[in-house]
């Protein structure tokens, strides 16, 4: 089936993100960086918000726990904008050129008290005909019910929609709906990919 429209992932493929770009400022070793971020402000810690718990309960819960840590965990969102290290400039060249011809849409695992700073700081998300928030949801890829909500939503069919994202959970989760996928894994080049099925 023809590919008829191209939803994107955001942070990974679109914006540069990473907190690292904060707790290197802060500690003195990258190790430092390396046990924070995998043992107290961790990965799925942070993805719950993507999935609607607010980001003032997200902090006290870890303070909570680890009081030790307390500077550090509100540095978390008190400083999450220095966390975004800009629009990844060749995607969003492969989107610009996309979307003189099919309609774009977007995908994200965002918080929605996070993501309207995004929204306005990056022009590219005006060429989109819609976008799906986790947070707004309070579901999450790799959930098939947030891929239901974006097709319901727009009226679009998985099968004649391509999906790029950089989470391999994610991808699998929209092959098995029957999306076409791109997998923009390190060393992936969009463009490329994009070529080889014709759509640029």
């Amino acid at each position: 089936m023809q590919i008829k429209q191209i939803i994107f992932d955001f942070g990974g493929v679109l914006i540069d993100w990473d907190p690292r770009y904060v707790y290197r400022q802060v500690f003195s070793t990258e190790e430092q960086v390396d046990y924070f971020l995998e043992n107290i402000c961790t990965h799925d810690w942070n993805e719950q918000q993507d999935a609607g718990r607010t980001l003032k309960e997200a902090t006290e819960l870890l303070v909570d726990q680890h009081p030790e840590h307390e500077e550090h965990i509100r540095m978390y969102y008190d400083r999450w904008t220095e966390m975004i290290g800009g629009a990844i400039t060749e995607n969003v060249e492969v989107l610009e050129q996309l979307a003189g011809a099919y309609p774009i849409y977007g995908l994200t695992n965002w918080s929605n008290e996070t993501f309207p700073w995004a929204y306005k700081n990056f022009d590219f998300f005006q060429l989109m005909e819609g976008i799906v928030v986790s947070g707004d949801e309070k579901l999450k890829k790799p959930d098939r019910r947030i891929y239901e909500t974006l097709l319901n939503r727009y009226g679009l069919e998985a099968p004649d929609s391509l999906f790029i994202d950089d989470n391999p959970r994610n991808i699998a989760a929209a092959s098995e709906i029957g999306f076409k996928t791109i997998h923009l894994s390190p060393g992936t080049d969009l463009a490329k990919e994009i070529n080889k099925l014709g759509l640029i």
